[in-house]
């Protein structure tokens, strides 16, 4: 390197690093369009095409089915093409399942383009975190990942909004297609970043690595220091299913990550951001009162999310769950009484709406962010890209389950019981983590792997 240059200072190189991150990031604006899009096309949808509600709900869960495949090829893809590759390729294949959901001639072709976002998705949720948590500087890592979760519900939040606003004239095929053009933005910019620097070094490109470094970090002893521990890292091989089948205590946490997820998923809240305009029919509203509502529902997912970020490092893990899944049963259970009762009048119809906005808070606050963190700290160093990878799994499976069943479960057991079913599985969940789940705040993940290999008890393995 020519001696004769000048690094640049070190407050632009902070910036450029933030940006890096902020870009990545929008990975989860994808993510959260897509998720948040469907629900309020699905009554125009059912009408246009003259389908069954088990045909919607085929269309509703294909995106899950896609997502799950997505993510079972993301850690070889994120590897072999790395992590900006990978997200090119995600980011692709969201704008071409976009405009073919808005060109869509038949449900089974709705279905198809539905299965080529869900890949899309699949490869944006690992390979996104996992290149924020490898080119964004130590001090603001938390708050970059952080990030990338606000995003997810701001997505969600854009894509009622723009269902809304299509709303009026039943536009479906807009709101399905128009996501692509904020999805071809993110092509443009996800173009203009830099490789991982880890990833480069696990390819044996030393030299551009430290480029990349010099670029986000600006100064020579940080980069120094930081290729020093990549390089330390990378001698510890990941070798997750050999560990698997040779190690109990490892099996325990990957059992303990997919409970996590597991438990995540079947809150009931993605049966809201799916279907939110079917549960607000049935509380006796009209088209145009459902999707404001329904707005109203991501604008609270969105602003219940900061309680997650500012508490959990304060709080901690455990009474956040505690609060969040209490919070969930009382919501959907007072949701399951009205409807068991009847939701004659107005105020009871405000009422209602109030206790499921109160159940979205519960979420947002809790299982929504803080089980992911979770996943990702309860996993040893040998096995964290395995037991990740079988949690990111799980939870886009359990998230198809939960698609696929929500309107059966309303037309087969009834409004109220579907309600009162998650209020009770929310219990159950809180009865979960008191007795399984650990309280990692202020622990470092090597102290968490002593414990867990010394097999200690999952719920203590944080101490």
């Amino acid at each position: 390197m020519n001696s004769n240059v000048i690094a640049p200072p070190v407050t632009h190189i902070k910036a450029t690093a933030v940006f890096t991150c902020v870009l990545a990031a929008l990975a989860g604006l994808m993510f959260g369009l897509d998720i948040g899009v469907i629900s309020g096309a699905q009554q125009f949808i059912q009408r246009d095409f003259g389908i069954s509600d088990r045909a919607l709900e085929w269309i509703v869960s294909a995106m899950m089915f896609g997502a799950a495949v997505g993510a079972l090829g993301a850690g070889w893809l994120s590897v072999h093409l790395g992590r900006k590759r990978s997200l090119i390729l995600g980011a692709v294949l969201f704008v071409i399942g976009s405009l073919l959901c808005g060109l869509a001639w038949s449900p089974a072709t709705l279905i198809a383009a539905r299965v080529v976002l869900g890949l899309a998705i699949g490869l944006a949720t690992f390979a996104a975190p996992l290149y924020l948590a490898e080119v964004a500087p130590e001090h603001i890592r938390g708050a970059m990942i952080s990030t990338y979760q606000l995003m997810i519900t701001i997505g969600i939040l854009v894509a009622f909004l723009s269902d809304t606003a299509f709303s009026y004239t039943g536009s479906w095929r807009w709101m399905l297609g128009v996501i692509a053009i904020p999805g071809f933005l993110f092509l443009l910019g996800v173009l203009l970043l830099p490789d991982s620097p880890r990833w480069l070094m696990m390819r044996g490109r030393r030299e551009e690595a430290i480029g990349v470094l010099n670029r986000l970090r600006g100064d020579a002893a940080i980069v120094e220091r930081e290729a020093a521990d990549i390089e330390e890292q990378l001698k510890t091989p990941q070798r997750g299913w050999h560990l698997f089948l040779e190690n109990r205590n490892f099996r325990r946490s990957v059992g303990l990550g997919v409970l996590l997820q597991l438990m995540q998923q079947f809150t009931g809240m993605n049966v809201v951001m799916y279907y939110a305009p079917r549960i607000f029919q049935t509380m006796g509203y009209d088209t145009a009162a459902q999707m404001w509502f329904t707005a109203l529902v991501g604008l609270t997912n969105v602003l219940a999310t900061f309680i997650a970020i500012a508490l959990i490092d304060r709080v901690g893990r455990k009474p956040i769950l505690y609060a969040g899944f209490a919070v969930m049963a009382i919501g959907l259970g007072v949701v399951g009484t009205m409807m068991h009762g009847g939701i004659a009048t107005h105020a009871a119809q405000i009422f209602t709406v109030a206790m499921l906005l109160v159940f979205i808070v519960g979420f947002a606050m809790s299982a929504g962010p803080l089980v992911w963190t979770l996943c990702s700290e309860i996993q040893p160093l040998k096995g964290r890209d395995f037991g990740i990878g079988c949690s990111t799994i799980t939870n886009w499976v359990c998230n198809m389950i939960v698609g696929f069943t929500f309107l059966s479960l309303l037309n087969g057991i009834g409004n109220a019981a579907t309600f009162w079913l998650y209020a009770a599985l929310n219990v159950v969940f809180l009865v979960l983590t008191v007795w399984l789940v650990p309280e990692t705040k202020g622990v470092t993940l090597e102290q968490i792997e002593r414990n867990l290999m010394q097999g200690k008890r999952l719920r203590e393995i944080g101490r």
